[in-house]
């Protein structure tokens, strides 16, 4: 006898498939107009999470969707307990859909499990989600006389559920908008975190994806460090069913050093540790990030195009055998976290010139995201231009919801009265955020381009012209010349300090950081 109905077991068939399926992509979607038929309500094809929304608003067949699971899992469960001999295809489609129907029950828990900083509630938290999730997997999944693969185990059923909840609060936390540029890139870092094949992914992979970096380009300003941080935050983490909580605390697992700010020497120091005494300073031994961060951690390497050939060989040991030692010593240790490296140089650029190393490009590029222009958002969706202001906003106001909607609506009204509909945003997010920053504080901004070409040419030409009208003191003019010959050589701190002849640290002590990045954004 048929456990269910052809037309229920698609049905069920097309629910449990929704589990398994990337949420940003439009397959979601068409399985849930398979799974409900003329009940499906359309929706918005881009996901978003608008402060206080509830789970209706955002997915408008949730409820429908639950609800149909929950009946079609209880028909086919009671018709398991009654010994009914399932087909291969009835059980696989049962357990999808029970596991489907767990974690829309067990969300919420999972959600306040995710939001408690404190170690010891954490745990308590975890420890009341867990019993509660057990008892429910052990009455649908652990029915007598049923195979269930190993995949499903409920501690590692309820650590990939938890994983599972905090991609989705990462990806909304750290990635604003509604464009299909915007959905399009909560696709890729979903990906990145799951792969395209999250059955694939919860039975074999989960376990080595840290070992597959991660390589974010894009232009300044577009957001690939918070990219960075969706991904590394949401790393699967083991629970440990004796000691009642997760083995890893994932508020604690993302370590970022900015390459481009550092000498070759503190970059060394910085991810690899160093000796008492393997340099000048280094009064006591140090741990690098790479030691700190462990197994679970992940080592963001933000502008990867800066570091020097030098330090480009040490990291190729790190990424083909794991292995390195700190600064000063011969012992041999070992690094099993995940490296999210970023960069908004064309990298392959860089190889042609032979900047960057061809085989620590090949070690980085199984895994590649591009973030999006600002321009590309609003050319696709004009109303990101809001809800990038309102995320900016809030920021700003903290624990202000109300001034920080007041204080973004003023910006966007700004905007739109006083700068040209076309802005071409060449800052991207980082320069919106001081436009609104700006408008805050003075009620208006001035782009930077704009007030170079206000008074007839480049930044460049107006240095000429103020040196020949004297318009400079000594220590303004070593400030400006610095600043032009560090964005001349592509803000490389060896390169700039060899042609000016002069120490790097003495280099970076007279540059102005807001010049360079004007430069930098010709």
């Amino acid at each position: 006898m048929a456990i269910l109905s052809s037309r229920d077991l698609q049905v069920a068939e097309a629910i449990g498939q929704i589990g398994y399926c990337n949420p940003f992509l439009p397959q979601r979607l068409e399985l849930e107009r398979s799974a409900l038929g003329r009940d499906f309500c359309c929706a918005d094809p881009v996901i978003n999470f608008p402060p206080n929304a509830d789970l209706q608003t955002i997915f408008p067949n949730f409820v429908a969707l639950r609800e149909r699971a929950q009946v079609l899992s209880e028909t086919m469960r009671r018709k398991l307990l009654s010994s009914t001999t399932p087909t291969e295809r009835e059980l696989c489609i049962y357990q999808n859909l029970a596991m489907y129907l767990l974690y829309n029950r067990h969300m919420s828990y999972l959600d306040t499990v995710a939001a408690t900083p404190a170690e010891g509630a954490k745990s308590a938290q975890s420890s009341a989600a867990w019993k509660d999730f057990q008892r429910d997997f052990a009455a649908y999944l652990q029915l007598p006389g049923l195979p269930l693969p190993k995949h499903f185990e409920a501690s590692h059923s309820f650590a990939v559920f938890f994983q599972i909840q905090r991609a989705f609060n990462q990806i909304f936390a750290c990635i604003i908008g509604r464009s299909m540029p915007i959905a399009r890139l909560r696709a890729a870092v979903w990906e990145s975190i799951f792969t395209h094949n999250m059955g694939r992914y919860a039975r074999a992979i989960y376990k080595s994806m840290g070992s597959i970096p991660t390589l974010i380009t894009g232009s300044s300003g577009t957001g690939k460090e918070l990219v960075a941080r969706a991904i590394g935050m949401s790393r699967y983490i083991e629970f440990d069913e004796t000691l009642l909580r997760f083995k890893f605390d994932a508020n604690s697992s993302m370590y970022s050093v900015n390459l481009s700010a550092l000498s070759p020497t503190l970059i060394e120091s910085e991810l690899f540790g160093h000796r008492k005494g393997a340099f000048s300073g280094a009064v006591t031994d140090r741990q690098g990030w790479l030691e700190v961060a462990g197994k679970q951690g992940t080592v963001f390497l933000d502008e990867i195009g800066e570091l020097d050939l030098s330090i480009q060989v040490k990291l190729l040991r790190v990424l083909q055998s794991g292995t390195y030692a700190r600064v000063g010593d011969t012992v041999e240790r070992k690094f099993a976290g995940k490296f999210v490296v970023a960069t908004n140089r064309d990298l392959s650029q860089e190889m042609a010139a032979g900047r960057f190393r061809e085989d620590l490009y090949y070690r980085l590029c199984a895994d590649m995201i591009q973030t999006p222009s600002l321009r590309e958002q609003i050319a696709d969706c004009p109303d990101d231009l809001h809800c990038l202001a309102e995320f900016i906003a809030r920021r700003v106001l903290t624990d202000l919801p109300e001034e920080a909607k007041a204080l973004a609506k003023e910006a966007v009204d700004w905007i739109a009265v006083q700068m040209a509909p076309n802005y071409a945003w060449p800052g991207n997010i980082r320069e919106l955020e001081q436009c609104v920053r700006n408008v805050m504080i003075r009620k208006s901004y001035t782009p930077v381009r704009q007030s170079s070409m206000a008074v007839g040419g480049s930044v460049h030409d107006c240095f000429a012209r103020d040196i020949a009208a004297g318009r400079f003191t000594l220590e303004e003019l070593i400030e400006r010349y610095v600043s032009m010959v560090y964005a001349a050589e592509e803000c490389h701190y060896g390169r700039a300090s060899k042609r000016l002849n002069i120490d790097w640290r003495t280099l970076k002590l007279r540059l102005n950081p807001e010049l360079v990045e004007t430069l930098t954004h010709r």
